[in-house]
């Protein structure tokens, strides 16, 4: 019973939210935090971020060094202890932002290379449909040309008729002009044929 109080929609109208599994609204965007990592570790690798990390540790061991010792908050007596804390969770942040934009770029470049390849494939699939439509149309030309009546095949013909009416005239019998005349069109394919070979050489 419940299937039908389930209302019906059309096959080609489009599904509503109600149709859709709900979104939660409190999962982090994972590409924004790819871009996030690539933009950090874009700016870990400029000489501007080399800089500002130099100033920072001479001015925090300036710090600790030359003020007195009621506002130092890093002593030099424990060889910067602080600083070098700081310094190593830097450096063990550093490595996986860089590994994660370079996967993320790795991914990208993978990418690419399935669309180049695609873009190849459908390129020489391309080539091959020109090629072969080139060759079904010299072939249909050459068809056409050997099918063409050249003046030396026409004049042939109508000497043949010409013969024929002659002879006719003369009361020679139809069946041997005929096959005189047939005989002529078959010398003359041979001639045309032979010609056709020898231009094709």
């Amino acid at each position: 019973m419940a299937r039908q109080n389930r209302p019906r929609t059309a096959l080609d109208a489009p599904r509503g939210r109600s149709g859709m599994l709900p979104r939660s609204p409190q999962q982090p965007s994972r590409d924004r935090f790819g871009r996030a990592t690539e933009w950090i570790a874009r700016a870990m690798g400029t000489p501007w971020f080399l800089i500002g990390l130099s100033l920072f540790c001479a001015a925090w061991l300036a710090w600790n060094t030359l003020l007195p010792a009621n506002l130092r908050f890093d002593a030099s007596d424990n060889g910067f202890t602080a600083l070098t804390l700081v310094l190593s969770l830097q450096a063990s942040y550093a490595a996986p932002l860089i590994l994660l934009a370079q996967n993320r770029q790795d991914d990208r470049d993978r990418v690419q290379i399935e669309q180049d390849r695609q873009r190849s494939e459908r390129n020489l699939a391309d080539t091959e449909y020109l090629a072969r439509e080139i060759v079904a149309l010299r072939m249909a030309l050459t068809d056409v040309s050997s099918e063409a009546v050249t003046r030396e095949v026409l004049r042939d013909e109508l000497r043949a008729l010409w013969a024929d009416l002659q002879a006719r005239d003369a009361g020679e019998e139809p069946e041997q002009l005929a096959a005189d005349r047939e005989e002529k069109r078959r010398r003359t394919e041979r001639r045309e044929k032979a010609e056709r070979e020898a231009r094709e050489r």
